[in-house]
């Protein structure tokens, strides 16, 4: 049941076994080709990159693994700039920039799709041999471009529906993100709350309803999450913030060390950060600015207003105004190498299917 399936196969993996595409930094090229190496697929986190950065992180990985890896990409929001909305949410944001020493408040533009078409283009150019999407389907015709060059697509949901419009766009293969999952809801129909379904309840339902392979996310941090994902109906499970926390991310280590101290009671869902609903340990900014989030800008532009907020917190050590993202299974978390925990992860799976 596990030592090979359609998913795997098309992918060129050997453990159905994903590194979630964390974005900000954390799936440093060290990380993507080390669970690549291992077996695994490892992702860029490219959501947030530039496309010189994007390049670059492609081309880094590749000199690091002859393994395939994959790219995450963000499917663009543009939603319209109010400025009395970010004025108002800046006042809200000054007590912490004073704090911080922070004087310049950043400028909020439009946001346009030309980055996101342009960062098709790169993985196009780099011949990437995985994509996969957050945040929503992208347009057609990029999905076209993508799948004349081989390359295969992944979509992410959080309900049936979801996953049957993923299936109807012509992924190949769709995420289900379940409640549990740390970081940035993927929903993209309907309101977030109504599609906080857990990772158990949502992969047999979606399992039975569509034909394109299932990635169980939200909750997994070892072989028995792995395990029960298949079980369940998934081909694969996606994994981040175990991965967050090994030796090779990038994540700042006030952030890993603040997971693997943190219990499963302790994270909460915000958007005071981005704007965006994301599961995070609970700290102080998201108790002070949560009476503010009906009021605050959509994502991206909550986004950019925190940005400098969140990166001289870390620098700082001002663990308290950092966006802390985290699953809801941190216990299992151990902060060991990207290889020793999918090697862990395997002789576990091994073990009990024998």
């Amino acid at each position: 049941m596990w030592h090979s399936n359609r998913l795997m196969k098309a992918l060129g993996i050997r453990y159905p076994i994903i590194q979630a595409g964390m974005a900000g930094g954390v799936t440093t090229p060290e990380l993507v080709a080390a669970v690549s190496n291992a077996g695994g697929l490892g992702t860029i986190g490219a959501g947030y990159l530039n496309l010189e950065q994007t390049r670059a992180s492609i081309r880094k990985v590749k000199q690091l693994t002859n393994k395939p890896f994959a790219v995450n990409l963000f499917t663009p929001e543009t939603p319209e700039v109010v400025e009395k909305d970010v004025a108002q949410a800046n006042e809200w944001l000054r007590p912490f920039r004073e704090a911080l020493h922070i004087s310049e408040i950043p400028e909020v533009k439009e946001e346009h799709a030309i980055i996101f078409e342009q960062q098709i283009q790169v993985l196009i150019e780099e011949e990437v041999p995985v994509c996969s999407f957050t945040f929503g389907i992208p347009d057609a015709d990029l999905l076209q471009q993508l799948k004349v060059e081989d390359i295969l697509v992944i979509g992410t949901a959080t309900t049936v529906a979801e996953a049957k419009a993923n299936e109807d766009s012509g992924m190949d293969m769709v995420v289900m993100q379940g409640s549990e999952a740390g970081g940035h809801r993927g929903t993209f129909l309907g309101r977030f709350e109504e599609a906080m379904i857990g990772t158990m309840a949502l992969i047999p339902q979606a399992a039975d309803q569509v034909t394109i392979p299932l990635i169980a996310a939200g909750g997994i941090a070892d072989g028995r999450g792995v395990l029960a994902s298949l079980i369940l109906g998934a081909q694969a499970a996606q994994i981040g913030t175990a991965f967050l926390t090994c030796a090779e991310s990038g994540a700042n280590d006030l952030h890993k060390q603040a997971v693997l101290n943190s219990r499963e009671d302790q994270s909460m869902l915000t958007s005071s950060f981005s704007g965006k609903p994301a599961r995070g340990i609970q700290n102080d900014f998201m108790i002070k600015m949560k009476k503010y989030e009906p009021d605050f800008p959509p994502y991206p532009i909550q986004n950019t207003l925190t940005k400098s907020i969140r990166r001289l917190a870390g620098q700082q050590q001002r663990t308290e105004w950092m966006s802390l993202w985290s699953g809801q299974n941190p216990r299992t978390c151990q902060g060991q190498s990207a290889k020793d925990l999918l090697d862990d992860m395997i002789r576990q799976i091994e073990h009990m299917a024998s």
